[in-house]
């Protein structure tokens, strides 16, 4: 077979996967997920019609409003894409045709059915999804960090007490080898710049440090929570509060460069969606702000760091200040 005038097309959520002999004679082209607002927009205007038809319905028998569009998108999938969205859609019209067909037969009539949050529960079950909040105040010892995944971005907390012992280092949370040897980087940045960022005591050898990065179910790894284990682990060690309204990511050096990562704009929805309102990123990502929708631009302020210690003092407040408690929920 003459295959000299054949282009293959490949698709791949990871590239770590892709054989790297392989990986070489292709051309990459990075597609980033879908926005919410823009996976309200295609349900409306595509997957939803084709599901109302596909099931028999009409218009008229189905009226399912904004928010609950919103809600089925944020509770009941987790994707960059929209291919469980329609699924879930198509859930909630086959169902919706069941009861219009058991009422019609029973009273010879039907009404117009309106999908309401009890009605999703009722249909789609529980929400499989729940998407971390911003704390409401802020806490020595714990910073919001930022993730990718094939999925999307999260938000993820960077938790790091200390007790007795003997200067030892625990990480939990199912971390990656990359990950462990942020948290190590960061831990010796501090103990070798302590003067510097204000550490009055590192605990090298009466006490032991613990990392957690919640959910422990789930594996986790990357260079990307430098800053944040960092900022973590300062805050720990200075007494210091860090603010809970700020979300971090970069990658960090042992003597404190902050390094580019990817995902900023999948990172930024999620922070943006659990009622963030600063995100700090490593100077050189301040190219990547033109890929994020001018509506989470203009209501977070983005701030870029070159150095960890910028970082630290953006993040931590002043010893004895508190900071403001207020109430942080998901923005709709």
């Amino acid at each position: 077979v003459d295959l000299s005038q054949v282009m293959f097309i490949t698709t791949a959520n990871v590239l770590d996967t892709i054989p790297d002999p392989l990986r070489d004679r292709m051309e990459i082209l990075h597609l980033p997920g879908y926005t919410e607002e823009e996976k309200m927009h295609i349900a409306r205007q595509y997957l939803l019609p084709r599901q109302i038809k596909e099931n028999g319905l009409r218009e008229s028998n189905i009226s399912i409003s904004d928010k609950m569009l919103r809600m089925v998108i944020r509770e009941y999938t987790f994707e960059a894409g929209v291919r469980n969205l329609e699924r879930e859609l198509g859930t909630i019209c086959r169902k919706t045709a069941r009861k219009i067909a058991e009422n019609h037969s029973a009273k010879g009539t039907s009404k117009k059915t309106v999908i309401t949050a009890k009605v999703l529960e009722e249909y789609l079950g529980a929400p499989k999804h729940l998407h971390e909040m911003a704390y409401k105040q802020a806490q020595v010892g714990v910073v919001t960090g930022m993730a990718w995944t094939p999925r999307g971005g999260e938000i993820l907390f960077i938790e790091a007490v200390r007790m007795p012992g003997k200067g030892g280092l625990t990480l939990t949370g199912q971390l990656g080898d990359v990950m462990k040897e942020s948290a190590r980087i960061a831990l010796d940045y501090l103990r070798s710049h302590a003067d510097e960022v204000g550490i009055p005591d590192t605990c090298d050898d009466d006490c032991n440090i613990h990392i957690h990065v919640p959910a422990g179910a789930i594996p986790k790894d990357g260079p990307s929570a430098g800053v944040a284990m960092t900022c973590a682990l300062a805050s720990l060690l200075s007494g210091r509060k860090a603010r809970h309204d700020v979300s971090m990511t970069g990658e960090v050096t042992l003597t404190g460069r902050v390094l580019p990562v990817g995902g900023v704009k999948e990172k930024s929805l999620a922070a943006y969606q659990a009622g963030i309102t600063t995100i700090i990123l490593p100077e050189r990502n301040k190219a990547d702000l033109r890929d994020i929708p001018e509506e989470i631009r203009d209501a977070i302020n983005f701030e870029f760091v070159k150095d960890v210690k910028e970082a630290i003092g953006k993040v931590l407040l002043p010893k004895g200040e508190t900071g403001k408690t207020k109430r942080v929920t998901a923005r709709r």
